[in-house]
């Protein structure tokens, strides 16, 4: 993990969280060559809207935050509806500055806000953009101050192995390997493992690892996201290959 703390003179650490440098984690050694794979995140720390210090940071782990299962009680509720307001919020400013909004959550107890963004144009992020994405959003956050106690901002692109949170994501990624979770059981089954076949109307297509296929509503999905493959990355090297040659 690379962090830069912006604050005097320039510092930088290099941290590995899970093996030795360039590895990404438990991941087989095909997929650890893939030095470009790192997670960019930009961490700004806030007290009732205030920014107390700040971090930038390329991560190799990836983060996931688990979607909050449908509930009746008013706390979901009013979560929900929070995340529904800081999207609100952090949209317009994320889009004019050429990025699109991926996901919008909140870590269990409500401590950090995750603000997951990435370059419309299919370019790389790099630490400095997340840093300039997370000042712009901290600005605007303390204008609207949204959340009145203490709170973490984490802005991060999605990685490789992404979360797959818009009905465009099921499509885009169609052919690749992904893992789904439901909120109730379909066919038996509240977890499935298998490629991508694409989305019908509402409903996503997955072909299973024994060769079945099936049909997951896309409302009942409660997270999923891809599986880091060597076809995957490739996929990903060629994209942003295109998008740099594009620059």
């Amino acid at each position: 993990m690379l962090r830069v703390f912006p604050a005097g003179p320039c510092r930088c650490e290099r941290i590995t969280d899970d093996g030795p440098p360039g590895r990404l984690g438990n991941a087989p050694d095909s997929l650890a060559s893939w030095q470009d794979s790192a997670y960019i995140r930009a961490i700004l720390i806030g007290f009732a809207g205030r920014t107390k210090e700040k971090e930038w940071a390329e991560n190799p782990l990836f983060s996931f935050v688990k979607r909050p299962r449908p509930k009746t009680s008013r706390k979901q509720a009013r979560v929900t509806e929070l995340l529904r307001r800081i999207e609100d919020i952090v949209a317009p400013t994320i889009v004019g500055m050429g990025y699109e909004l991926v996901r919008v959550s909140m870590s269990k107890g409500g401590g950090t806000l995750q603000i997951m963004v990435e370059p419309a144009d299919g370019r790389a992020m790099d630490v400095e953009g997340c840093a300039t994405v997370a000042r712009a959003l901290s600005a605007v956050l303390d204008v609207e101050d949204p959340i009145p106690s203490s709170y973490t901002l984490e802005v991060s692109s999605p990685g490789i192995d992404r979360p797959l949170t818009r009905p465009k994501d099921y499509a885009r990624w169609a052919g690749h390997l992904a893992r789904l979770e439901t909120a109730e059981p379909i066919e038996g089954r509240r977890r499935f493992k298998g490629t991508l076949l694409g989305l019908e109307g509402d409903v996503v297509k997955l072909r299973l690892d024994d060769g079945q296929e099936t049909d997951v509503p896309l409302s009942a999905v409660t997270r999923a996201k891809l599986e880091m493959t060597d076809a995957l990355i490739e996929e990903h090297r060629l994209a942003q290959q295109g998008a740099a040659q594009a620059h």
